[in-house]
Formats: C-alpha cells, sequence, structure tokens
C-alpha cells in the first residue's frame, strides 16, 4: 500500500491493515482454488477472520469493537477484494448494519446486538431486493402490520438476492408499516428479524462469479418481530436510515472494485515482465505498455474517489454523491482491468489455471450490487443540481 494512503490512517490503523494484508497473502491467495470452483463455504477464513476482528471494524470500541474509520474500513475491504473478494463480501451487509445500528439504534439495540456483532458470533445482513426489482426500493412490497396486543409487528414479504442469508443469525428488512404513506418512503422502516417461525431460507442462488459465500431468497410469512427490534423505536424512518447506510455500502462495493481491479493490474504487470514474444519482454511492445500505464492510472483515481468518500463520511457529513461516484467510477475500473489483464494474458488469461479468470467473473457484481450504476448515475445527476442551486442561492460555488 502506497505510503500516501496509509498517512491517512492513525498507528493503529496502519497495524489493523498490516494484519489484513498479511492474512491475504498468506493465507487466503495460496489457498482460494480450495473454495471457489466448486462454490464451497470458506468456514476457515470465515473463523480466522472473527478472530482477527474483521466482523467488528465499525462497532465502537466501547461495545468491545476495533471502532476504525470508514476510510480505513475501505482499504481492509480492498485488500480482502485483491485476495478474494466473496471475503469483502462476508463482512460487507454486516459491517453496512453496523454502522445503520451504531448510527440510529436505540440505546438498548446497541446494547443487544453490538457486541456479539463486535466479535461475529452474532452476523446480520440486510434485506431490500425484491423478486420484482431492485432498484426502486420505493416500490417494495414487504410490509409489516402491527399487532397492539403483542406489542410486535407481523411481517409478510419476499426478498432475494440476499447475500450471506443463510450465515446471517438476523436480517435487516426494509419493509413498509405504513403503505398507504405518500411519499412512498415515509411508511417504511427497518426491522431486525432473527430466526422465527414463518421465515424460509431458499437454496443458493448459482452465481457467474462471488462464489463461495451464498445469495439467497428470503420470505416472510406472517412472522412476529418484537417492536423492539423495530431500527430507532419509531416507525417511518427506515428509508433514510437505510440511505445514510447506504453511503457506507457503496463505499464498501467501490473497494471491493478496487481490490479487484488492483489484482487484475498485479496479474498482468506480473506476467508481462515474464512473458516474451519477438525477443522481449511484452510489456515493452507500446500496446501492453500503454495498456497497463492506463490500468494503473484509473485504479489510483478509483482509489482516491473511494477514499475521498470514506473522509466525508468520517467527517460526520454526507456522501451520497461522492459515494455514488466511486461506486460508479470503481467498479467500471475493475470490469475493464479485469478484462485488460485477460487480453495482457492471452489464452492464459481465459483459463482457470490463472487467477484473472476469476477477477473477470467476479467484477460485474459490482457494477450491479448496492445500486445499479444506472442509478448511481441518477443520484449524482440529482445532487449535482441540488448542490448547484443551493450554491446559486448562497451566492458562491462549491
Amino acid at each position: 500500500m502506497n505510503d500516501a494512503y496509509l498517512r491517512l490512517l492513525t498507528d493503529e490503523e496502519r497495524d489493523i491493515l498490516a494484519v489484513v494484508d498479511d492474512f491475504v497473502d498468506q493465507v487466503v491467495r495460496p489457498r482460494v482454488r480450495e473454495f471457489e470452483p466448486d462454490d464451497i463455504y470458506p468456514h476457515e477464513f470465515i473463523e480466522r477472520m472473527k478472530e482477527l476482528g474483521f466482523f467488528g471494524l465499525l462497532v465502537p470500541v466501547e461495545y468491545g469493537g476495533v471502532g476504525v474509520g470508514v476510510a480505513c474500513f475501505a482499504l481492509v475491504t480492498e485488500s480482502l477484494a485483491r485476495g478474494w473478494m466473496s471475503l469483502a463480501g462476508a463482512i460487507g451487509g454486516h459491517s453496512v448494519m453496523t454502522y445503520l445500528l451504531r448510527e440510529f439504534g436505540t440505546a438498548e439495540q446497541k446494547q443487544k446486538f453490538l457486541p456479539a456483532m463486535a466479535d461475529g458470533s452474532l452476523r446480520m445482513t440486510m434485506a431490500l431486493t425484491e423478486p420484482s426489482g431492485g432498484s426502486d426500493l420505493q416500490a417494495i412490497s414487504s410490509s409489516a402490520t402491527y399487532d397492539t396486543s403483542r406489542d410486535a409487528y407481523v411481517l409478510r414479504g419476499e426478498k432475494t438476492w440476499i447475500s450471506n442469508a443463510r450465515r446471517s443469525s438476523h436480517i435487516a428488512v426494509l419493509c413498509k408499516t405504513d403503505p398507504t404513506a405518500i411519499p412512498a418512503h415515509r411508511g417504511m422502516s427497518v426491522l431486525l428479524v432473527g430466526e422465527h417461525a414463518g421465515l424460509t431460507v431458499s437454496g443458493n442462488l448459482s452465481k457467474l462469479g462471488y462464489r463461495g459465500v451464498e445469495a439467497c431468497t428470503v420470505t416472510f410469512d406472517n412472522v412476529e418481530v418484537a417492536a423492539t427490534d423495530l431500527v430507532g423505536g419509531h416507525p417511518g424512518a427506515g428509508w433514510q436510515q437505510m440511505m445514510r447506510s447506504l453511503e457506507v455500502g457503496r463505499i464498501q462495493v467501490a473497494a471491493r472494485a478496487v481490490g479487484v481491479a488492483q489484482a487484475s493490474l498485479d496479474a498482468a504487470l506480473a506476467y508481462s515482465q515474464e512473458r516474451e514474444t519477438f525477443g522481449k519482454p511484452i510489456w515493452r511492445h507500446q500496446s501492453i505498455g500503454n495498456r497497463l500505464a492506463t490500468m494503473a492510472t484509473k485504479v489510483r483515481a478509483a482509489r482516491l474517489l473511494m477514499l475521498d468518500a470514506a473522509q466525508i463520511v468520517d467527517s460526520g457529513q454526507r456522501a451520497d454523491m461522492e459515494a455514488g461516484m466511486a461506486k460508479l467510477f470503481a467498479s467500471e475500473v475493475a470490469v475493464e482491468s479485469s478484462l485488460d489483464a485477460m487480453r495482457i494474458h492471452g489464452a492464459y488469461g481465459y483459463s482457470k489455471e490463472y487467477d484473472v479468470e476469476r477477477f473477470y467473473r467476479d467484477a460485474p457484481l459490482m457494477v450491479i450490487g448496492e445500486g445499479t450504476n444506472e442509478i448511481q448515475q441518477d443520484v449524482i445527476a440529482r445532487q449535482l443540481v441540488d448542490r448547484s442551486r443551493a450554491g446559486s442561492q448562497r451566492g458562491g460555488r462549491r
């Protein structure tokens, strides 16, 4: 990792990142092929990640967590994705829900969930997408009705493409607690759903990449959820809570993309120095050298966008536009870089003998996940206009 990035971190955060890098290089990379080709869940890796505190990165120290900043969390995610993107996904939704609870949970909810989330004994994922679509979240149909006699909500609906659904003991479900609200987002809430009667998790969905970590469909058939497990304690705030938390989620997806792009660049750079054609290493051919230069420039730019968004969140400000920019740019760079690495490897890049074919399969997920890139462009455009108008009203520019 470049020293310029490390200067953004505290001494403790730099030590944590060093531990992650060592774990990735010494443990993960030599053994990925034991799990990934056959879509085998990596129990050993996950247990070691729990021991090293990776599940508690965003949990405050007072609740037993590591308590790093979002910038450090993003760099840790990048390093994990550089080794195997699926491992970054294993802590992704869990960490976003950690952020949601620490920012919006009641005192009782923080005490109930965060200490166990810190050591990974309680894993949590989020459920947003439904079979009818994922980008238009205000159109979700999952709903929960409050039962005064039991002081509980009765949840009905179905969510799909839920990562870590089978391995998580709790699922944070975005649902409508007031289906009549206009606009719809004012009637949405987040419920923390544990193992209850009526909750069914499907078999694993078959995926192109992102293997080893499951994605499932989850059905809620009159699932009773205690009112004390409504995030924040008041209905109708779920949309704002989730949108704020998804800023961290989009930074995390950007970080995964940077990790895959960096791994693609590393592989291409190494191979281009080993492989010779016409009496010289292929990097000396201008077409290859130019491709490497462009890859490296875009990877660096993606990382800087990621860190810019993370630092804004760490400062306590909204970063919806910046997180969207980071996710948009980094994910496209991951796809481009993985294909460029394959081209540089030639036929070997198309073979499972080399890791670049895995990078090529993993990269597209980041274009789609946590809001498609087309949705990110809409968000960015709206924010540009809103900020432009706000700046005009103040008589200045941003």
